[in-house]
């Protein structure tokens, strides 16, 4: 399996975006992509172009996440190219991706730049300067994964970029206005400019500057996710936990309702991660994580 770990691309904010990718060659010889010869970035007669699957992570998350590698693999090892990566204004660092050393980056996010982010994604994948070999790659075939918040930016994405083939929300919010939607939290973030998230894992508060608000209002109609939902004419499948004490099983019922073509997997007393956690240090993804992945590998092949 190829696996190429934290590649900079140079996002749209002034802040690098990190991609993992994971790929198998099916070819019968090992595919050479590491030199600047021309001829090493020819692919044998014997491989086959693969579909791409791009993973986006949810808030306070991050693309090493607990189990994420492994759902990496796993979709990897059924014949996918798999791309999980960071948001740039995620808080995480190049040089630390999987701790919150830049609150400032993660006081100054807000949807708009993640949405640019998951199109510069795309935009690497689907042209010459990606690292795979062209003809492994099938850009008629792009699929898309959500977690939580996540989940709200990949559904919007699939709804405005044709390029899109489908997409799946795990756990995914129905709403991304709750923000600024809560008058009095509004008019506090207002007043004081910053509102502070606790991080249950690392204790830390982490800053929410009011400008995420302000970008939220201008430009809702973009961001609503329940209207980007039952516009998709595209498959659209979601994954829910009835457990999930972070986005309750009801956003699900309200994705299903305002989609009605759309597949609703089910994962009864199913958390918000699935079973997982950070770190996750077993070898075989958690019990619900494996129906999971395996409902989305079906649904996207």
């Amino acid at each position: 399996m190829h696996i190429h770990q934290n590649i900079q691309l140079k996002g749209k904010h002034n802040k690098p975006i990190l991609v993992d990718i994971y790929y198998q060659d099916n070819s019968l010889h090992p595919t050479l992509h590491t030199s600047n010869d021309q001829s090493s970035h020819i692919a044998p007669r014997t491989s086959h172009a693969k579909p791409i699957v791009i993973f986006a992570h949810g808030f306070k998350g991050f693309k090493d996440w607990g189990h994420y590698d492994l759902v990496a693999k796993t979709f990897a090892e059924a014949g996918f190219i798999f791309l999980k990566f960071n948001f740039s204004h995620n808080g995480t660092t190049p040089e630390a991706p999987s701790d919150f050393g830049d609150l400032e980056a993660f006081g100054n996010n807000n949807f708009i730049k993640e949405l640019d982010d998951l199109d510069t994604v795309i935009n690497y994948i689907t042209t010459e300067q990606t690292l795979i070999p062209s003809t492994h790659i099938n850009t008629e075939q792009i699929h898309l994964i959500g977690h939580s918040r996540g989940g709200g930016i990949v559904i919007i994405k699939a709804a405005e970029d044709p390029r899109i083939t489908s997409v799946a929300g795990w756990a995914s919010v129905a709403s991304l206005s709750r923000y600024w939607d809560n008058a009095p939290l509004r008019e506090r973030w207002k007043k004081e400019g910053v509102i502070h998230i606790l991080n249950g894992r690392t204790k830390q508060n982490m800053p929410l500057y009011y400008q995420f608000c302000e970008v939220g209002i201008a430009n809702a109609e973009r961001l609503n996710v329940i209207q980007a939902a039952s516009k998709l004419q595209k498959p659209f499948l979601i994954v829910h936990g009835t457990a999930d004490p972070a986005v309750p099983y009801t956003a699900a019922q309200t994705l299903k309702d305002k989609n009605s073509q759309a597949t609703l997997l089910t994962i009864e007393e199913g958390d918000h991660v699935f079973g997982g956690k950070h770190p996750w240090q077993e070898d075989s993804l958690p019990t619900d994580a494996q129906k999971v992945v395996q409902a989305t590998i079906d649904f996207f092949s």
